[in-house]
């Protein structure tokens, strides 16, 4: 595990996995999504969990890819297996039940590794937002094959052409979120969510989340493949390093 990855398991089966980053508002470093592949990977061959959370410390859920951290390990044109793909490739073949509890902004990979979760809890307050197209990039995630079936394709194109922020009471609208935790109650309705869940027959629960899982893996896993070829195409392009340039730029001025 990553220092800024916390894992922690349960005697009656939860894994719950923290994002322990909050000075650089849990920012994803490419050790970091190791860590949480491992994590995932690690829980799809151990009958004895039963069920996954994932949070985050400090103000946010996460502020997305650490930038800086990313260009300096910048994958090479078909790289299939670096951290950042094998954890979203976890997320899409998991088999354990995942519960997601959001807070403060929840940015890029912040948002879409959201669509492979079976429950997500927004706080009341929190921003969703998936930047790719404003830093010279694409979608991942197969977010541009999920969220237009979510929320149709005129929403979609609003949050991942144009960028458009969204909070807690749309992402329930949408089908993104499964509930919504009134501020300073996230922890409540986790722990009400988990111990309802962890009261229901494991098997049935595992069977039942792989089979709602079933009929789109193969399409979600290729729209992933496809997306990533064209991310990883994008981060050697000059409309990447201007962005990037710009961003930096700005954070020094702030």
């Amino acid at each position: 595990m990553s220092d800024h990855v916390l894992s922690e398991r349960r005697a009656d089966g939860l894994l719950s996995i923290t994002l322990a980053r909050p000075e650089r508002r849990n920012a994803i470093t490419v050790a970091m999504y190791a860590a949480l592949a491992d994590a995932i990977e690690g829980a799809a061959d151990d009958r004895s969990i039963r069920l996954i959370t994932i949070k985050g410390q400090g103000e946010d859920f996460t502020a997305g890819n650490d930038l800086a951290d990313f260009m300096k390990e910048m994958p090479a044109p078909g790289t299939a297996d670096i951290p950042v793909w094998r954890l979203l490739r976890a997320l899409a073949n998991n088999e354990v039940p995942i519960i997601a509890a959001v807070h403060g902004n929840a940015v890029g990979i912040g948002t879409t590794m959201l669509f492979h979760c079976d429950f997500v809890i927004a706080e009341q307050g929190c921003r969703f937002v998936m930047p790719f197209v404003d830093l010279g990039l694409v979608p991942e995630a197969a977010s541009s094959l999920i969220m237009p079936r979510l929320a149709g394709r005129r929403a979609a194109a609003r949050h991942l052409l144009l960028g458009e922020p969204f909070g807690a009471d749309e992402a329930l609208a949408m089908g993104l979120a499964s509930h919504i935790a009134p501020k300073d109650a996230l922890g409540v309705t986790l722990n009400k969510l988990v111990a309802a869940l962890l009261a229901k027959p494991a098997e049935a629960m595992r069977l039942t989340q792989k089979l709602l899982h079933r009929g789109d893996r193969e399409e979600v896993l290729a729209r992933m493949e496809l997306e990533n070829g064209h991310f990883t195409e994008r981060l050697t392009s000059d409309e990447v390093r201007d962005a990037i340039t710009a961003f930096f730029a700005a954070r020094a001025r702030a």
